[in-house]
């Protein structure tokens, strides 16, 4: 599966093991009976307390698990509970004490306190867990905690729903004469929406870095990853990603925004936009991989607005999915995202490896070849750049077509 995001770059490179090739940590997944086939837990543990630090969701109404680890993330933290199927999301009081409970049944395997383990859950909405099933799952699974790549690909398929591949990474590089290494796995397919949505990411690294800069590293990133990407529209209660640091590379202590602080951002970076376009691959549904790029923008949140309005459309969406090289609803999408720009100065271009179709210049229509544009327009992967004359500021966001099979897996998502 191609990843629509290149595979080398300097000073950073892809490593087999996701989530347990950095030192220090192990991982599993099983099914324990939450879904009726597929692998439905996963639990990630560091072999000592590590940094953590997440970003969640925006939806305002917030699942339990997430208000768990909203109070814990500056904890030191041991490990994570993940179960797929359902989501723990809109059950009330009991809801939040089975969150707790997850919590606890883990830390009391691993030895740790329950204020040390973060929790997650993805699914159905409005159903209760069954705890007596997880909490068995739990007390059996840890025991197949490991380092293998076997058992890191089990974390992978432990936390899908509708998702058809799993979607890791490892990378590695050179930190203060030290090896560090960041690893991750997500889940996502619909449910996705700029400012995240149902997709969960789970980051390992055995780097040395302060919390606050782990922090501040993991928002920023995300803002150009994880929030520039949509399926459609939809924005979930349980999302989040959570990086954990455990700091057993090594490394000199990252406590300032110095050379090493800038490194490691950057891998964190690759890691966050890799797998950010792995989800967009895999959209419920998905027939072609959308790229939209504004340039000339006055601000980059201005670029940014745009960039959302336009990969967000679902007319546009669904021209994609026919091969419609329809532009005005490109346009129409920039011109409704609140921000102000000279429409008489913006061009407009779909492009890819087949071929560049240029179908609006300076703000009027350009006659093209209707059959040279359904050849790009049929490939998997679609850029569109939309450039204005505002000013330097540009950003680029990433989507998917809607297709009938998206209305068929929504439709009968519950059954």
């Amino acid at each position: 599966m191609s990843s629509g995001y290149k595979t080398e770059i300097k000073d950073i490179n892809i490593i087999s093991g996701n989530i347990v090739a950095p030192e220090g940590f192990f991982a599993t997944g099983s099914h324990i009976g939450i879904k009726r086939k597929r692998k439905d837990l996963t639990l990630i543990k560091s072999e000592v307390s590590a940094t953590a630090a997440g970003v969640f969701t925006q939806n305002t109404i917030q699942a339990p698990p997430v208000l768990w680890n909203k109070s814990h993330i500056n904890n030191k933290i041991r490990g994570i509970v993940i179960n797929s199927g359902i989501a723990n999301s809109c059950t009330g009081k009991t809801g939040v004490k089975n969150a707790e409970l997850m919590a606890e049944i883990y830390a009391e395997c691993i030895n740790a306190d329950k204020h040390e383990i973060l929790v997650s859950s993805t699914g159905v909405i409005g159903v209760q867990l069954p705890m007596e099933i997880l909490s068995q799952g739990i007390k059996n699974t840890f025991q197949q905690l490991d380092r293998s790549e076997k058992s890191a690909q089990k974390a992978a398929k432990g936390i899908l729903t509708t998702d058809t591949f799993i979607k890791e990474i490892a990378v590695e590089l050179e930190i203060g004469g030290k090896t560090v290494k960041i690893g991750a796995i997500a889940k996502g397919s619909g449910m996705i929406h700029p400012n995240m949505a149902t997709m969960l990411a789970f980051v390992t690294t055995d780097a040395d870095i302060e919390q606050n800069l782990l922090q501040k590293a993991l928002k920023e990133t995300v803002d150009d990853s994880y929030n520039m990407i949509s399926v459609d529209g939809d924005t979930s209660t349980n999302d989040m990603v959570i990086v954990l640091a455990n700091g057993m590379a090594g490394n000199p202590a990252i406590n300032t925004e110095n050379e090493d602080y800038q490194k490691f951002r950057k891998a964190l970076e690759y890691v966050n936009m890799y797998m950010a376009k792995q989800i967009i691959h895999d959209g419920e549904g998905v027939t072609k991989f959308l790229e939209v790029e504004v340039r000339g923008a006055a601000t980059k949140d201005d670029a940014k607005k745009i960039a959302k309005s336009i990969i967000n459309s679902n007319l546009f969406k669904t021209a994609m999915f026919g091969a419609d090289a329809n532009w005005g609803r490109i346009v129409c999408a920039a011109g409704y995202s609140g921000v102000k720009f000279d429409f008489t100065k913006s061009c407009v271009e779909f492009y890819n490896e087949i071929g560049r179709i240029k179908v609006l210049t300076e703000g009027e229509p350009v006659l093209f070849n209707e059959a040279e544009a359904l050849k790009v327009l049929k490939e998997r992967e679609i850029k569109v750049l939309l450039k204005l004359q505002e000013g330097d500021a540009s950003a680029t966001a990433w989507g998917c077509d809607l297709s009938y099979d998206y209305v068929k897996i929504n439709g009968e998502y519950r059954t």
